[in-house]
């Protein structure tokens, strides 16, 4: 018997995906755990394997197709003797529809007949391909469908040119009389299309530089963030001088061992103890309640071309220092090549972005989805202070932020975990304890 092959969920939060290659060919003949593509997610290509058994009657999906939602049908397997005729006719994907209202009295009211050619009959087009069309003004009537079974994908769409249209006054309605002349209340402000933004800079010379779907991902993810999270921040400084020079000390121990601690890995397990002594500072967001987290899971934000990771060192409280820095050396290395599962970059309670190290001395970071709390680390500069005897000196400071989600942590539990993950770095040996 046929059997359809539908688009995996290669990780818990994946809805839709980009078929990159296929590796497989109509007539080819497959056995289970045999890769037949190539798929993108948000932050990897990732091998999907055959389930089933048979010969490839038919690719329902062309290779490079963008927005493939999951569990849609992509190919389909024949049993040894079938034809491509026999196999199962792919479902088409409803749009979700609102639940109708109780019928009222009179004629009921007429939906909109879906988007039809000239002949009347239904387009079908990928809603990837709807929205470019929209945004570039293409009539999808005038579109010939490369996809399957004459479907519009993005490809169609994407070299296609809309028609010129003349520009056209909208007739000014006339105002109701109004008995003064206070002025009216300014219009929501609207996300401008890709349309609107190219019309403002058509004598500027530009590069369009397309959305992979990492940068899609981060978009919508830190767009929903800091419209949804309602962030508060907490600033602290921190002296380092203590604590370079244990670092300095313990690097010159373990030289033998090829293990070098940088300040970074030092921040990871203040944090990690950190969020162990204030416990309920280490918890998440789950829309109608919290969840409070027993092990510190501590993500590491990890900058890569076109991105970044947020790699999750699990257990961070039980690790020693050098576990965790080759642990996270390790992990950013397969992140800088995409080469991390989702498990590895999934989950945590609370994240930690360092851009110290590129010189920048403050900065507010975002927070990521369901953490209650990510540390914004800046540079370690010489700086003047006043000491405990009420004298100047120089010292080694360092600033950092902690963004909170006031749903999870109030402003004193912020401080007092703020205030732990400071103790520990001002005094680091008892991190060895």
């Amino acid at each position: 018997m046929a059997t359809q092959v539908l688009m995996p969920a290669l990780s818990p939060t994946m809805e839709e995906g980009t078929l990159a290659k296929w590796l497989v060919k109509v007539g080819d003949t497959v056995k289970s755990g045999q890769i037949l593509a190539e798929i993108e997610t948000d932050k990897a290509t990732m091998e999907f394997e055959a389930v089933d058994e048979g010969i490839i009657g038919e690719l329902l999906v062309t290779e490079g197709t963008a927005g493939v939602k999951v569990n849609a049908p992509i190919a389909v397997i024949l049993a040894e003797g079938e034809t491509s005729g026999s196999a199962p006719a792919p479902k088409a994907s409803a749009a979700p529809t609102a639940a109708a209202p109780a019928p009222a009295p009179g004629p009921a009211p007429v939906a909109p007949p879906a988007p039809a050619d000239p002949a009347g009959a239904r387009v079908f087009a990928s809603p990837l391909a709807r929205r470019i069309a929209a945004e570039k003004g293409l009539d999808l009537t005038q579109v010939k469908g490369s996809g399957p079974h004459g479907r519009i994908v993005r490809a169609d769409v994407e070299g296609a040119v809309a028609p010129p249209v003349a520009a056209v006054t909208a007739p000014v309605a006339a105002a109701a009389p109004v008995k003064s002349a206070a002025p009216a209340p300014a219009a929501p402000a609207v996300s401008a299309t890709a349309e609107t933004v190219a019309k403002m800079f058509a004598d500027r010379a530009y590069d369009v530089v397309p959305l992979d779907g990492m940068r899609k991902t981060i978009a919508a993810r830190l767009s929903e963030a800091k419209q949804t999270i309602p962030h508060f921040y907490l600033r602290r400084t921190v002296e380092l001088d203590a604590l370079m020079a244990f670092r300095e000390t313990l690097n010159a121990q373990l030289a033998g061992r090829a293990v070098k601690l940088s300040i970074n890995d030092f921040i990871i397990k203040a944090c990690a103890m950190a969020l162990q002594k204030v416990p309920d500072a280490n918890a998440v967001w789950a829309g109608d309640r919290v969840f409070r987290m027993s092990s510190s899971d501590v993500a590491v934000a990890v900058a890569i071309e076109g991105g970044l990771f947020t790699p999750v060192l699990r257990d961070a409280q039980l690790k020693s220092l050098s576990a965790l820095s080759s642990e996270m050396k390790d992990l950013a290395a397969r992140a800088k090549t995409r080469k991390l599962a989702p498990q590895e970059y999934q989950g945590g309670s609370f994240a930690i972005s360092n851009l110290g190290m590129m010189g920048i001395e403050n900065f507010d970071a975002v927070i990521n989805p369901p953490h209650g709390s990510i540390l914004a680390v800046g540079a370690g500069l010489k700086k003047p202070v006043v000491g405990k005897d009420g004298q100047i000196t120089v010292a080694t400071v360092m600033s950092m932020t902690l963004s909170v989600d006031h749903r999870v942590i109030d402003g004193a539990l912020g401080a007092a975990f703020l205030s732990a993950i400071i103790e520990n770095l001002e005094h680091p040996m008892a991190m060895l304890a």
